[in-house]
């Protein structure tokens, strides 16, 4: 076959930088899409989810050709509980484009992805996005990304990076923003001159790399990663050699190219290339396939440890069964397994009930986001409040703690800063920026469960919060949990209007009228400190209506609808979460009073709950 030039790039950034929107850019000015043919934004964010919420979730492949050059472009998640994916992608990349926003300049995400990049001894390419925003400080940000580098050890070579500057949204790249070009063509030409395409080693003993994985319902899981020598064919038996340095035999079925935003079949695959495989059932992240007969294993690659963790469990509730497909620990246990197919990040355990599962994800948007999509595929589940987890380092118990940047508006500052140091959280740096403060601080990732909430209250939704793991610290002592009490069911049917009236006057309420509710089941929380038993099925006696125009109106305040992020932030250690494709309830583990009081007693604790 004939050697094709071929450069991998990877575009990197903190979340909502605009990285999707470049990839779209890239396509379209590679004539990919047919004239005639509808382009959505963020194209690559196919997955539901993805779309609702505007992130990048899953890593994804497309490639584009630029005069005798094929281009692999890797969109990468920008959310730092989606890490683990770009550590493994920035491997198989000959450069990265670092795109910095520039108005807020570097956050937390980008010093950890590009301290990945420096790390595998890639350099980048600067681009400043976003430079049509009215309060873009340009200048300043590329002198932040200097100090960045600087503090993160760049070398020389890496320091000499080329900058850019546009506005991704409209398919603009410049060399200076004065320049009058309205296309991306200086960056496919910063790209070819700044890298160099991948050698060619096509007589070498073949060499590929495990960096992702996939599963098809037709033919099963698939392995995506990089051939680094050789030619990789298809229907050809080859060594797979592990990250224990075992190895053993497997043959690929069909392996696939990227061509635009298509996966094809192909025969073969040269050097330098990334591609998909079938047909090893067992391949898993950090695999090397190598000539039978002559394994030569890769450096493993080493997969972030997870830092939270749930309890999944069979819902039990009066309501369970009502509206889920798939009910069952058997069924549960499958779906987990299958996702543990693809997502290695995900960490899931037996516990003593076979009716639960303690799951780990590297922080509560991972978890989250399985939960939704199990919810949507018809699943009924409960889930507890997560835990983080812990290690024990030189005798030492240690616990995560996350570097948080906050930009908030001037006088919310105070209440903010307040609420993180109650949290155990420890002030790095302050700084203004006109009528908003920039806030770093180290908080304990259990302080930040149940924060961002709290956060949105307090800075009317102005704030904006970013997040990442920084590193384990000693234990930081008790942290104060939800200061208020819930409002809690004290009987089972519909909700009445009636008592809702007269509930609301206590606290705020989460459901309306109408809504099914049991016993044991939180409808509302408490504007006390305690938790406190209410009747929302109690009625008017029909002897007590009166005449036409006498009888009180009765109005109800509109509830708080929580998500369910919402939710599983509120909930404390006696509550569950019960996910259902249609509902999220919040209740107690214990449903009635007289278990909950049992229960309160064994834990040596009184347990204040008034019946209304």
């Amino acid at each position: 076959m004939d050697y094709q030039k071929i450069i991998n790039i990877a575009v990197i950034a903190h979340v909502d930088a605009g990285k999707s929107t470049l990839v779209n850019a890239f396509l379209k000015q590679s004539h990919v899409f047919k004239d005639n043919e509808k382009v959505v934004d963020c194209i690559m964010d196919s997955n539901d989810l993805e779309r609702e919420r505007g992130i990048t979730i899953y890593s994804k492949n497309c490639s584009v050709q630029y005069k005798d050059y094929k281009i692999n472009i890797i969109d990468t998640p920008g959310h730092a509980d989606f890490s683990s994916e770009v550590e493994r992608i920035i491997k198989t990349v000959d450069t990265v484009i670092l795109l910095v926003d520039s108005a807020e300049g570097p956050m937390p995400q980008t010093r950890f992805v590009l301290s990945k990049s420096l790390e595998c001894g890639l350099r980048p390419i600067l681009l400043i996005n976003k430079m049509d925003k009215q309060d873009q400080r340009a200048t300043e940000v590329v002198d932040e990304v200097y100090d960045l580098m600087l503090e993160l050890n760049a070398t020389d070579d890496q320091l000499d990076f080329p900058i850019l500057y546009g506005v991704a949204r409209e398919g603009i790249v410049r060399y200076e923003w004065t320049d009058k070009n309205n296309d991306i063509v200086p960056l496919f030409e910063t790209i070819i001159h700044h890298t160099q395409t991948y050698p060619n080693l096509m007589d070498e003993p073949v060499q590929m790399q495990i960096s992702a994985l996939a599963y098809d319902d037709y033919i099963g899981r698939l392995g995506i990663g990089r051939v680094y020598k050789g030619t990789l064919k298809e229907a050809t038996e080859y060594e797979v050699c592990n990250a224990n340095g075992n190895a053993h035999k497997g043959k690929t079925n069909q392996i696939f190219l990227y061509k635009g935003l298509s996966r094809i079949p192909a025969s073969e695959i040269q050097c330098g290339e990334i591609c998909m495989i079938s047909g090893i059932p067992d391949i898993d992240i950090g695999d090397t396939l190598c000539p039978v007969g002559a394994p030569d294993p890769m450096p493993a690659i080493k997969i972030e440890e997870p830092t939270l963790s749930m309890n999944f469990m069979v819902n039990d509730s009066p309501f369970a069964g009502q509206v889920g497909k798939y009910v069952t620990s058997r069924n549960i246990r499958e779906r987990l397994d299958k996702e543990l197919e693809v997502n290695v990040g995900l960490k899931v355990e037996n516990t003593d009930s076979t009716d639960t599962f303690k799951v780990s994800g590297r922080g509560e948007l991972h978890l989250t986001i399985l939960l939704e999509q199990m919810r949507r595929e018809g699943f009924e589940i409960a889930v507890s409040r997560p835990q983080v987890i812990l290690k024990k380092i030189n005798g030492v118990t240690c616990e995560p703690v996350e570097e948080v940047v906050i930009d908030v508006p001037n006088e919310y500052s105070g209440s903010v800063i307040s609420t993180l140091n109650v949290r155990k959280g420890l002030l790095n740096n302050m700084e203004d920026q006109g009528t908003y403060t920039r806030i770093t601080y180290m908080v304990p990732t259990r302080g930040l469960i149940g924060f961002r909430s709290d956060f949105i209250n307090m800075t009317h939704g102005e704030g904006t919060l970013v997040q990442r793991l920084a590193d384990y610290e000693p234990w930081k002592g008790e942290i104060p949990q939800r200061e208020n009490g819930a409002l809690i069911s004290t009987e089972t049917g519909g909700a009445m209007t009636y008592a809702l009236w007269n509930i609301q006057n206590r606290g705020q309420m989460f459901i309306d009228a109408q809504t099914p509710v049991y016993e044991g089941m939180i409808v509302g929380v408490s504007s006390k400190n305690m938790d406190m038993g209410v009747n929302p099925i109690k009625n008017k006696k029909m002897t007590a209506v009166r005449s036409t125009g006498n009888d009180e109106a009765m109005k109800l305040v509109p509830p708080k609808v929580l998500t369910l992020e919402q939710a599983i932030e509120f909930i404390n250690d006696d509550e569950l979460v019960e996910i259902t494709p249609t509902d999220i309830r919040i209740r107690k583990k214990y449903l009635t009073a007289v278990e909950r009081r049992r229960h309160a007693r064994e834990l040596g604790k009184i347990e204040d709950e008034s019946d209304d």
